[in-house]
């Protein structure tokens, strides 16, 4: 028998026992015993997401050999008796910070898709199914009124951060697609819509139904169906067209002393464009009012995907952006999604040298656990403006030797700025391999949004207004975006952060059926650009992975 003693951040300890016979990771072992961790790249060992730091004993590898004492990721080590402790950052329990705000421009009427029956089946909800969480809104059909929202993780991270990693994952398995599709309405879409409806002071009995927005994989798992041909050229959806599901034919399962969700309960799907252009952007596109604008405007949905949406003279052109999820920690050596205690911005002052930070909800560094997507843009715009880094996003060497000792750090990753001086920085840094994947995914965006303004006859400057959607796009600072090229030559004046498009869109075809017919021609109307067959776009890339 191997006894594991773990320490969690809060110092609560506990010990758990390995079965003979166990031959699987230690986050497996941990998840099974409910301290699930941040296996963010599906346990590939491909990012530091769960890392845990082995005090005491050694782990032997999946790989051969053993590790131990310190810092170990679970993903890639197996069980013996050892003493750990697992730092905040690896724990999967912390509350995101989901974008369960959102602003309509575009005016609906008070059509709801679903008849409502006063005090019997009077409210409806929606659904925005994001690759990392998601969120449900609970709505007064009678009078269209939002009553209660919920949202948190959607459970499907364990089997990866990515759209990418999951379709992998289920490719040709229906056991794992089962699962997939079981995380996401038995662990995340039953307790938010219970958490809503509670917040709502009506009981999931007077559900008449609801709609769902969700990129093309999530719809497909939720679905039930293999998302394989999604993953292969030439990324073939098995569905894109509104479809109409139950509450029985999904599992989906609701029930409080008040009374239970009719079995009968419809979810519409959402209508989608093409594989990596999802019924989230077309929610976005009606949501933003974009498809009606006289001027030319540009949906931009910073997530964990990269979708960008171009309109001109009522014409409508889409890309998707192999961005991947940088923005929100993976694959970061600090990274960390939106979390309470997370760093969450920075300035950087020369004389004397230094960092501030900002944490969300004000904990201080040492407890804070993790860098998000805003921090590091605020870091690579601050750097640029400093001359700390150069345009490549290396540590410029004269100002390197400049900064005091306390502030440096260099190991077998290489060069990495402390966010404080030791001991009191809480360990987390910032370094040239974080800087160098950042530029990657901004690159993406950068490419992806000229590529765009290319196949339209379009400059930066003609754009009157851009949209910046998704749960990045609401907590980043827009001088850190600009300053960075993430927009290029796009001007601040013009950006409007719209939060949650694609809830938006979705509460508005709930309260306004007329919205879900224009969705359907909405496709009819997109233009789908594979920016890997773009001319010039790989050019066009390189050239955006330098810092203005």
């Amino acid at each position: 028998m191997r006894i594991i003693a773990i320490e969690l951040p809060d110092g609560a300890r506990h010990s758990l026992e390995a079965p003979d016979g166990f031959g699987g990771s230690l986050a497996t072992l941990l998840a099974e015993r409910g301290f699930p961790l941040n296996t963010r790249c599906a346990q590939r060992g491909l990012c530091r997401g769960c890392e845990v730091d082995v005090r005491t004993g050694r782990l032997p590898l999946i790989a051969g050999g053993e590790a131990g004492p310190g810092r170990v990721k679970a993903c890639q080590a197996g069980v013996a008796a050892a003493e750990l402790s697992v730092p905040p950052r690896s724990l999967l329990e912390h509350l995101p910070q989901v974008g369960e705000t959102f602003r309509l421009d575009a005016p609906c009427g008070h059509r709801p898709l679903f008849e409502p029956y006063p005090k019997k089946r009077d409210t409806g909800f929606a659904v925005d199914i994001g690759t990392t969480t998601v969120v449900v809104l609970v709505v007064d059909l009678v009078t269209g009124e939002p009553l209660g929202r919920a949202g948190a993780f959607n459970a499907q991270i364990r089997f990866g951060d990515n759209v990418l990693t999951r379709i992998d994952a289920a490719a040709g398995r229906p056991a794992v697609v089962e699962q997939l599709r079981r995380a996401v309405v038995d662990e995340t879409i039953a307790p938010l819509l219970l958490r809503a409806c509670e917040r709502a002071g009506r009981p999931p009995a007077r559900l008449a139904g609801g709609t769902v927005a969700g990129n093309t994989t999530m719809l497909h798992l939720l679905a039930g169906e293999d998302p394989a041909p999604l993953g292969v050229a030439p990324f073939t959806p098995r569905f894109l067209e509104r479809r109409c599901l139950t509450a029985a034919e999904i599992g989906l399962v609701v029930e409080t002393e008040g009374g239970t969700l009719a079995p009968g309960t419809e979810l519409h799907l959402l209508p989608g464009l093409a594989a990596y252009v999802g019924a989230d952007i077309v929610a976005g596109i009606l949501a933003t009012g974009m498809a009606y604008d006289p001027e030319p405007c540009l949906l931009v949905d910073i997530g964990t995907n990269g979708e960008i949406v171009l309109q001109r003279d009522g014409r409508l052109t889409a890309c998707a952006t192999a961005a991947g999820p940088a923005f929100e920690g993976s694959g970061l050596r600090c990274g960390t999604r939106a979390r309470e205690g997370a760093v969450s911005g920075m300035t950087l002052s020369e004389t004397p040298f230094a960092v501030a930070v900002e944490t969300i909800g004000g904990l201080p560094l040492v407890r804070s656990g993790g860098i998000c997507g805003s921090a590091y843009l605020d870091f690579m715009a601050e750097g640029r403006r400093s001359g700390l880094l150069t345009d490549s996003g290396r540590f410029e060497p004269d100002f390197w030797i400049q900064i005091p000792e306390a502030w440096r750090q260099e190991d077998e990753d290489g060069r990495a700025l402390r966010l404080g001086p030791a001991p009191r920085d809480g360990g987390l840094v910032i370094g040239e391999a974080d800087v160098a994947l950042l530029l990657q995914a901004k690159a993406a965006i950068g490419a992806g949004i000229e590529t765009l303004l290319e196949a339209t006859g379009l400059r930066a400057a003609d754009i009157a207004r851009i949209h910046l959607a998704g749960g990045f796009g609401m907590h980043l600072k827009l001088e850190s975006a600009l300053a960075i090229g993430l927009l290029p030559g796009l001007e601040a004046a013009r950006v409007s952060v719209v939060g949650n498009s694609a809830l938006a869109g979705a509460y508005m075809s709930l309260v306004d059926t007329t919205v879900l017919e224009e969705m359907e021609g909405l496709r009819e109307r997109v233009e789908v650009v594979e920016l890997n067959l773009a001319d010039g776009f790989e050019d066009c890339f390189i050239d955006h992975l330098l810092l203005p």
